[in-house]
């Protein structure tokens, strides 16, 4: 998942500052009342210290151990968006001898490289390990100063890490491609690596993904190489490609690949100086917590940056530590207060299916009794990952943290390179898993009784673009039990938002509990919580567990565009974000569901110092939620007096029209193209030139592929450059029936495409991706003078707008839009009839109370 970031600004502070004055006004208030002790003047330093990082998007950490032998906790770090120390604080007493206090501090080994010490009269600023600037605190301009010194220092380590950063984006793209590029030959000549490259591409087949191209299995291979040093370097265990069961796989083949004319050292010796500043500045870290999250980061990069479909796939967001401490917390406390067991209890197996780098176990590893960790470590711990580099993270994370615990290093065998939705499917219980030791991790870990499902599931919905040819997975035992539970259960027409992956994790957890009781811990995408579709989702999890926890972390930004999604979403992601803790417990009485939502303002560091706060759910203040007609969790303004209204359509009544009960029989979105470039223009001519072009283009690769003999993967098959075909997945059903398409000049139509905005648009059966209801609501252009349609945008991302029309209209982006004609007709553009419904007509006749109502025969219209 992305981690969230905030709006960086180098701007320099002044001494009218805001911040600044609320400083100098708390310590007046202080003074009034004649507080003067460390503990609690402190606070206003600590404030205005806060204020100015948060600006930067950097954060202050109070009491958060510096690196050193010894236990040093300054009073604060301020940390930037890459989890690196960029300085710290140190409080003390006005009463204190302040220069004598420093220098205590110095000798136990106080950090003094950017280092703020100050007493509320002055502070001294240390840099580079010397006295740099003293300020009179009572001074605007000495305070804006002081922080202006402190913020913009950049220690050299910092400093390289982020040039080198800037060199990683710059360089890593070409060396990716040149690696490519040498794979792509080895592929025809190096026969060794031919070899070893189908004995694990094979593997992967039946460890993640049947349909697995070979291009995603050489983007691993290049990952690899591109990383692996890192891992070794920064965990300072460089056997790890020798020990890993999965490392060592790939392994074989990379060096099958540097057989030939090929030296790993020297290709990617123009990345030493980008290496060299990683390792650098992960030494300034003061322990293993620290490098684990500095990694999460430098690993989001990577996948941003190099590989941005597989990122996209997967919703590479890693999770951000207060909610990983939150959701830890939250179920050790379930245990211990509903169930009486602890954590480490013989009984408590626990899984994470998606564990991206590990951090959710290492978390639960240091709640545990020291006794127990041997045996849960080995035995009742589990933990799934489907991407290359996030696994082999997680297996140092983990394995690391076991040690740094017990002392002992033990590789952690309950961690899997596999699809967890995979293990659904009776199928794969007669697969290899990559390797015999993965085999065998999978099996142990399919006979476990979990007991616990916790994690952070990717949140993404489906590829945007065809063209990218990126597709979710489909699962067959998944994909089934989630049709005939959620969406049998929901009454929303348009249930595609069930095809969410989180949806699926959920349906997957559930059922892995196996009817025992057990809890399920997610942070996911919480669309579920009040969207409709998600009807049928909510009313099963209320009937598969007896008690749910929603807490709420908004961050919606397409439901509320004053929001930022870097700025208030805990992810930095565009929808919103919510924790999940569902429990089962057999012997409880009807379910309940607890809800609570945080304010939909607070900016990302607040929600997650919120978080920090609590501790765990028992200090939420949950709201005791009754889901309403539609099992909505979250309730909506204003919802009593909305039903009371009268429906202008509705799935039902269109499909049952005798008996309707709305005002318009029939309804449909907007027309959707699915290729505006291709066939909206505001030239005929230039329309007719482009289309003709797309229909060539589509006919040749129809012809293309049936010289081919037809090969069954049409989605690799086919080009996917988007300046010859922009490709959908109606397109591609047309082209798996050999179907060709036909430029038809009587197609060309007028189309509204935004409010107000005319163009041409080509409508057609098989270039057009949806047409909707327009065959029938205005089949030619002579029922544009006698027909009007009602156009409403629905969703939340563009404001609301009612317009009338004649002409075909856009469903328009971001949720789309629905068309209510006032007349339908057959598709040859006869037998006209009103799309208003009987029921309709009668309503109005009786509130107008006039039985000369009637419906207007030559308009759009009710007239009397």
């Amino acid at each position: 998942m992305s981690q969230a970031r905030g709006v960086k600004t180098t701007r320099p502070v002044k001494p009218a500052d805001s911040a600044i004055r609320a400083y100098h006004a708390r310590l007046a208030a202080y003074g009034l009342q004649g507080v003067l002790h460390e503990g609690a003047v402190s606070s206003a330093f600590e404030n205005l210290l806060a204020e100015c990082a948060r600006r930067r998007g950097w954060v202050l950490i109070p009491q958060l151990g510096a690196p050193g032998e010894r236990r040093i906790i300054p009073d604060g770090t301020v940390r930037d968006e890459n989890s690196l120390p960029r300085g710290y604080w140190e409080a003390k007493d006005s009463r204190d001898d302040l220069r004598a206090e420093i220098a205590k501090k110095i000798a136990r080994g106080y950090p003094i490289w950017n280092t703020i010490f100050e007493d509320t009269q002055q502070a001294i600023l240390y840099q580079n390990k010397q006295s740099a600037l003293e300020a009179d605190l009572q001074s605007a301009a000495a305070v804006a100063d002081l922080l202006n010194r402190f913020f913009s220092y950049r220690p050299p380590d910092i400093a390289g890490f982020e040039e080198a950063v800037e060199e990683f984006k710059q360089h890593v793209p070409d060396l990716a491609r040149g690696l490519n590029e040498k794979i792509k030959e080895a592929h025809q000549s190096n026969k060794r690596f031919i070899a070893a490259f189908e004995s694990f591409f094979h593997l992967c087949q039946t460890a993640l993904n049947p349909n697995i191209r070979g291009e995603a299995v050489d983007e691993m291979l290049i990952q690899h190489l591109l990383t692996e040093r890192l891992i070794g370097t920064i965990f300072d265990k460089p056997e790890f490609v020798q020990q890993n069961v999965i490392a060592a796989e790939v392994e074989k083949v990379v060096t099958a690949l540097a057989s030939q004319s090929f030296s790993r050292k020297d290709y990617l010796k123009s990345l030493d100086r980008f290496y060299l500043a990683i390792e650098s500045a992960a030494r300034t870290l003061p322990d293993f917590t620290d490098k684990q999250h500095f990694l999460n980061t430098v690993y989001e990069r990577f996948f941003q940056g190099y590989s941005v479909k597989v990122a996209d796939t997967h919703g590479i967001v890693y999770t951000p530590q207060p909610i990983v401490d939150f959701m830890c917390a939250s179920v050790a406390e379930v245990l211990e207060r509903d169930f009486g067991k602890p954590l480490s209890s013989p009984d408590v197996f626990i899984i994470d299916p998606c564990t991206g780098t590990g951090n959710f176990i290492v978390n639960l590893l240091g709640r545990m009794e020291h006794r127990d960790l041997p045996r849960m470590y080995k035995n009742q711990m589990f933990a799934n990952e489907v991407m290359l580099l996030p696994y082999y993270i997680a297996a140092l994370n983990i394995e690391h943290a076991y040690y740094e615990n017990t002392g002992t290093y033990e590789p952690f065998e309950g961690l899997c390179f596999v699809d967890t939705l995979d293990l659904a499917e009776g199928s794969q219980s007669r697969l290899d898993f990559m390797t015999e030791a993965n085999t065998q991790r999978v099996a142990r870990q399919k006979q476990a009784p979990i007991t616990v499902v916790i994690g952070n599931p990717p949140y993404n919905m489906n590829q945007q673009n065809e063209n990218d040819n990126n597709k979710n997975r489909k699962y067959a035992v998944i994909d089934r039990r989630v049709s005939e539970t959620y969406a049998k259960a929901s009454k929303a027409s348009n249930k595609n938002a069930l095809s969410d992956p989180y949806v699926k994790f959920f349906r997957w957890a559930t059922d892995r509990l196996q009817g025992r009781d057990g809890i399920v811990a997610f942070v996911s995408n919480n669309s579920f919580v009040d969207q409709y579709a998600f009807d049928g989702m909510r009313k099963h999890l209320l009937q598969d567990f007896t008690e749910i926890y929603h807490l709420d972390l908004h961050g919606n930004v397409r439901r509320n565009p004053k929001l930022s999604g870097t700025t208030h979403n805990v992810f930095g992601i565009r929808v919103g974000v919510g924790i999940t803790l569902a429990v089962r417990k057999k012997q409880a009485g009807e379910p309940t569901l607890n809800y609570f939502r945080v304010d939909e303002d607070w900016r990302k560091e607040e929600k997650l110092s919120w978080l920090i706060g609590r501790r765990g759910l028992g200090r939420v203040r949950w709201n005791v939620v009754t889901p309403d007609a539609k099992n909505s969790w979250a309730a909506i303004e204003n919802a009593d007096e909305y039903a009371s209204f009268i429906p202008i359509a509705s799935l039902s009544a269109r499909l049952t029209s005798p008996g309707s009960t709305a005002i318009f029989k029939t309804f449909s979105r907007g027309i959707e193209t699915c290729r505006d470039e291709w066939t909206y223009s505001f030239e005929v001519d230039d329309l007719e030139n482009k289309v003709r072009l797309l229909a060539e283009n589509y006919n040749a690769e129809v012809d293309r592929w049936r010289r081919a003999s037809n090969p069954p993967n049409i989605d690799d098959f086919v080009t996917s450059d988007p300046m010859k075909i922009k490709w959908c997945s109606r397109l591609k059903e047309a082209f798996a029936r050999r179907v060709y398409a036909k430029f038809d000049k009587e197609r060309i139509r007028v189309g509204l495409y935004r409010p107000f905005t005319k163009r041409f648009v080509y409508v057609d059966p098989i270039l057009t991706h949806r047409r909707g209801i327009f065959p029938r609501a205005l089949p030619s252009p002579s029922c544009e003078h006698e027909n009007q349609l009602l156009w409403i945008k629905s969703g939340m991302d563009w404001p609301f707008f009612a317009l009338t029309s004649n002409h075909i209209v856009d469903v328009l982006p971001q949720s789309g839009s629905q068309c209510f004609p006032f007349y339908v007709y057959d598709e040859d553009g006869t037998s006209r009839r009103e799309n208003i419904t009987d029921w309709a007509l009668q309503l109005f006749r009786e509130r107008y109370r006039s039985a000369d109502l009637q419906v207007g025969r030559s308009g759009a219209g009710l007239k009397a």
